[in-house]
């Protein structure tokens, strides 16, 4: 799969230079496929690959030589006035994952984690048009729908999301969204308390053509509780967006990731490759508009 994702990268990397207008798209688009709070429909799909891990090892298994998946689908379905519930622009993104995580006989197994979705109203201001800022508020929530205990937290939380992104620069995109989910119901009564604090900075940097820099892939986490895990992984990476007639724009991208701090969490991942494609469906945004 990396193979093939990185054969179209090379490929399509062979286009010749664009003019100006054509450029602009292309930076445009770089935004759009990074900016969580963007209004273009679209679907992500990723793949993060993890060769090394942090965690115990004992005669009956060593983690940290448990190669892991988490395959992440993640549409973001905006909703434009009049259609949106408020009179602000509405962003809904679920995230539904599917993870290897360590087997108790040894080895790993695929699983089906926890559902996690922000909806977020993007506020009208300040002006986008003039400070290139964006802002948006709303609820975040996490589903237990794991389906074993090792794939999720097996509790139903809710939170505040913040989100907070700059476009003010040509050709630049930073930001983040935060997100802190806490606990309220449970599927089983040996399931700890969760109280989280995440963010996901995102980075954006037009590099030449239709290729960019990207950041966007690793998630910091704070536990506020006692002995709460603490993550931060850092991820830096390449993109590429891709628009043909008559096909949805496209963007493929590869990025690496390491954590580079940790505490309290005896299961963490090392270093990671996360590869994945975003189609973006600009039709739908039009018609949600209306």
């Amino acid at each position: 799969m990396l193979l093939i994702l990185w054969a179209i990268l090379m490929i399509g990397g062979s286009s010749r230079a664009q003019p100006a207008p054509a450029l602009e798209t292309e930076k445009n688009l770089e935004q759009d496929f990074t900016n969580p709070l963007t209004t273009l429909p679209q679907l992500v799909v990723r793949d993060s690959y993890t060769p090394a891990n942090y965690g115990p090892c004992t005669p009956l298994a060593c983690v940290r030589n448990y190669e892991t998946n988490q395959l992440i689908v993640r549409p973001l379905i905006p909703r434009i006035p009049p259609q949106s519930f408020l009179p602000f622009i509405q962003l809904v993104r679920p995230t539904f994952a599917l993870v290897t995580v360590p087997s108790s006989r040894g080895g790993t197994r695929t699983e089906f984690g926890d559902i996690q979705l922000f909806d977020v109203a993007v506020l009208p201001w300040p002006d986008r048009q003039k400070t290139g800022f964006l802002i948006g508020i709303g609820p975040t929530f996490v589903f237990p729908t794991a389906t074993s205990t090792s794939a999720g937290q097996g509790a139903w939380q809710a939170g505040p999301a913040l989100g907070a992104i700059n476009t003010g620069v040509s050709g630049l995109l930073v930001g983040f969204i935060a997100q802190n989910p806490v606990s309220f119901a449970y599927t089983s009564p040996n399931r700890p308390p969760q109280n989280t604090f995440e963010v996901q900075p995102v980075f954006a940097l037009h590099l030449w053509d239709k290729w960019y820099l990207r950041s966007a892939e690793a998630n910091w986490t704070v536990g506020w509780r006692r002995h709460s895990s603490t993550m931060l992984p850092l991820s830096l990476g390449i993109g590429r967006t891709l628009v043909r007639p008559g096909l949805p724009p496209t963007s493929f991208f590869v990025t690496g990731q390491w954590m580079s701090y940790r505490q309290y969490a005896p299961i963490a991942p090392q270093t990671s490759i996360n590869f994945g494609i975003t189609v973006a469906f600009p039709r739908f945004r039009s018609y949600w508009g209306r």
